[in-house]
């Protein structure tokens, strides 16, 4: 059994102690230097504040310009269902002037100009120049580099419904890329100088994205399932066979510990036992990241948001809707600066959430701006959520806790916003689910199950130490994932070179011998 272990874990460890050393370094990269994202803040940064003289054509009528240039496009079987619900009515600005964006169906997404009521049906290079030169302050040059599917840095999924992308570079002090949607005009991601550059070292490397957006594309999540598990047991039988060899009692010759004399040899000994068991755990809740055979998805009843919601967005004022220049102008009339409005419904009840400096702002029917929603009407929406179902606790959440915290924007979940104060309400249904309700909009701003909270430390704690508490003590938490990133660095680079060493060695004994060598060695020596 002994041998089988040094066996394994030689021939594993050559195999893919490059990829080891890749992901320990693109790790350390990974803790300053993030995948490019574009965040609330940083979208809300780009954009003017709503003026009440340029707002704005009724949403009904807009709702009906999109309606023409959505249907046309799908096919009879790709089209929604009568009744179908929009999925999102937006009003935001684009190169300055105000924008409708609005989901229709299955995610098409379309955009109305919200002065004229005209569905916008094409966004040419030099809208998208436009469009990024403004969100980027309005005097910069931009250099206009062309349409892309996908590339480095937009692989995520939530820039689909905007592809093709426009991508645009402004000289800036980021010297940013934004690339620009050719549904709507709107600025949907940027990439800094500074994060293009890491990113190749960092993100990149880390997610093996080498893999993505080409032929194998649809292979990537078994490439790296298939990946994390063979180094996951490189390293846990590389562990079990240190400590075999590690003389706890006594030393071997010399007065060693470790039997290897040689540098490398010894050092990989060494960083294997320092680091070894968190470099399993790191392998793990990698693989762990991209839930593996849907490992932490319950099965039964999942949150329904549309009970939640009670019915689909409506223009109706008996529903409480508030136009949109009834909300720009009650914002404005406060001395408020509101950037961007979507509109939601709870509880059977349409409202607006204005955001923008100082905000989310909440404006009714009455076009009255208000700091949150009345409690009662999310209370009673809520309880719908769960068909069968009760809320057991409800606790109220104005501190960051180890299932309800933000991290820095650069971090793969630094996009998601964290607002305090927030309600967790617990249900009593077979998955124990938590609901977590931002009380000012209404918003469900998280959600949990038995499962996904096991997730939580598997995936999130073992791989980042997030723990709230952990992450405030800075610089103690970069000394603790520094040294242990750089411990799982050395051993895999002493692996590297010991692997290359023994390959070496194999191909030098397995070449032929020369006949004239041959025959010379036959010959008896006087």
């Amino acid at each position: 059994m002994k041998r089988g272990l040094y066996l394994v874990h030689r021939w594993l460890g050559i195999a893919l102690c490059l990829l080891m050393a890749a992901w320990f370094l693109s790790g350390v990269v990974m803790l300053y230097v993030g995948y490019p994202k574009l965040t609330t803040e940083e979208r809300l940064a780009g954009l003017p504040p709503l003026r009440a003289e340029t707002c704005c054509v009724p949403l009904s009528r807009a709702l009906a310009a999109a309606q023409a240039v959505a249907l046309p496009a799908q096919t009879a079987s790709a089209a929604p269902a009568r009744g179908a619900a929009t999925r999102q009515w937006r009003l935001t600005s684009v190169a300055g002037e105000p924008r409708y964006v609005l989901a229709e169906g299955l995610r098409r997404l379309v955009a109305v100009d919200a002065r004229s009521g005209e569905a916008i049906r094409a966004v040419s290079a030099a809208d998208a120049l436009a469009s990024a030169r403004h969100f980027a302050g309005g005097q910069l040059a931009g250099e206009y580099l062309g349409r892309v599917d996908e590339d480095a840095w937009t692989h995520s999924r939530a820039l689909d419904a905007h592809r093709p992308l426009h991508l645009v570079a402004v000289q800036d002090e980021f010297s940013r890329w934004l690339y620009v949607s050719s549904r709507t005009g709107e600025v949907v991601r940027d990439a800094t100088r500074t994060e293009r550059t890491w990113g190749w070292l960092g993100a990149w490397l880390h997610w093996l994205y080498m893999f993505r957006g080409g032929p194998v594309d649809a292979w990537w999540t078994r490439i790296i399932i298939g990946l994390s598990i063979a180094c996951g047991v490189s390293v846990l039988t590389g562990l079990v066979v240190g400590v075999w060899r590690w003389r706890f009692r006594g030393t071997y010759k010399g007065g060693r510990r470790s039997p290897y004399s040689g540098f490398v040899a010894r050092w990989h000994h060494i960083l294997g036992l320092v680091g070894g068991l968190l470099a399993f755990t790191w392998v793990l809740s990698g693989l762990l990241s991209v839930n593996p055979w849907k490992v932490f998805d319950a099965p039964g009843a999942k949150p329904d948001r549309a009970a939640y919601a009670g019915g689909p967005l409506v223009t109706d004022a008996a529903a409480g809707f508030p136009e949109a220049a009834d909300a720009v102008g009650g914002l404005l009339a406060l001395g408020l600066a509101p950037r961007e409005i979507e509109w939601r419904r709870v509880g059977g009840v349409m409202h607006a959430v204005a955001l923008g400096p100082g905000g989310p702002w909440v404006v009714q029917a009455d076009g009255v701006p208000a700091q949150s929603l009345p409690a009662a009407r999310w209370r009673e929406a809520a309880a719908r959520l769960l068909p069968g179902a009760r809320i057991v606790q409800a606790e109220h959440v104005t501190r960051f806790d180890r299932y309800y915290y933000a991290r820095e924007p650069h971090t793969m979940t630094g996009q998601r916003e964290r607002p305090l104060p927030v309600w967790r309400l617990r249900f009593d249904d077979a998955n124990e689910t938590w609901i977590t309700l931002d009380p000012r909009t209404g918003d469900i701003v998280a959600q949990s199950d038995r499962r996904r909270r096991v997730d939580r430390w598997l995936f999130a704690f073992l791989h980042s130490f997030d723990l709230p508490q952990w992450l405030a003590a800075r610089p103690a938490w970069d000394a603790w994932m520094l040294g242990f990133s750089l411990a799982g660095l050395g051993m895999s680079l002493t692996a590297v070179v010991a692997g290359w060493r023994r390959l070496r060695r194999k191909l030098r004994a397995n070449q032929p011998i020369p006949l004239a060598a041959a025959a010379s060695s036959a010959r008896p020596q006087p």
